[in-house]
């Protein structure tokens, strides 16, 4: 059976949300004077389902009390109730490309707890935009934060999704994501579909609003939209292809 190899930079946020996944095991953690590089390989497959390896390279954005208070702000002003932490169950993979043709640009743009300029959505609140994974133009996977915290990325359906940004889309027009990037998706599609059953759709942010309506969304505002048209029909298309048999919703 094929394993799964994550080389993860530690850090206190990421470290305390790899101990609550009981599907990975740390078995090797370098003294401090080494590298902070810890090598984690995953446990046996219980679903017993072919995973191809993969490889995701930690590299957290600023997430401290204050980014946390306005996503607790933000899950009572748009959903309707408070809670005592930022963790979610997710239930939708979206898929994004960042309009952004660096890997390092694209990390400055997410990375600040507060917005930066977005007139469009800074009255929605003062949060910046996140997301839980960047993959860079070579198809290298970045994870940015814990993958079960609630990210600002799609309107509606932060509270259940995971959002994967892909270096890329110049312009906000051009599809021009890599083959490279395309592999990637897939892989971590299904990395993240393994690692949570409760996965049932699979979507591009384009495609967000299919779901406005269903019980997922979760929305208040009826006056809080924006057109989206990333990462693309061609690109949902190819990665939906290759992960046919997950049988995820669209």
């Amino acid at each position: 059976m094929k394993k799964q190899l994550l080389i993860l930079t530690t850090t206190a946020l990421l470290t305390t949300a790899c101990a609550k996944d009981n599907s990975i095991e740390v078995v090797y953690t370098p003294p401090p004077t080494q590298s902070t590089n810890i090598e984690i390989v995953s446990t046996p497959n219980l679903h017993n389902i072919e995973i191809e390896p993969i490889k995701i390279i930690d590299k957290p954005i600023i997430f401290k009390k204050e980014r946390i208070d306005m996503t607790k702000e933000y899950i009572q002003k748009h959903y309707g109730f408070e809670v005592e932490t930022i963790e979610m169950t997710p239930r939708i993979i979206v898929l994004h490309w960042t309009a952004i043709m660096t890997l390092d640009k694209s990390f400055k743009f997410l990375n600040p707890q507060k917005l930066r300029g977005r007139k469009d959505i800074v009255k929605a609140s003062p949060l910046n935009v996140s997301a839980h994974f960047l993959i860079d133009r070579d198809g290298t996977i970045y994870r940015l934060m814990p993958d079960n915290w609630m990210a600002r990325h799609v309107i509606g359906l932060n509270y259940s999704s995971i959002g994967v940004e892909n270096v890329g889309g110049e312009g906000n027009k051009k599809d021009d994501l890599t083959p490279a990037q395309l592999e990637a998706n897939i892989k971590l599609v299904r990395y993240l579909k393994e690692k949570y059953p409760t996965i049932t759709h699979l979507i591009g942010h384009h495609e967000y609003r299919e779901l406005e309506g269903t019980e997922l969304w979760l929305e208040l505002d009826k006056g809080y939209r924006t057109k989206k048209s990333d990462p693309g029909d061609r690109f949902m298309y190819a990665v939906r292809n290759e992960v046919a048999d997950l049988n995820l919703t669209k």
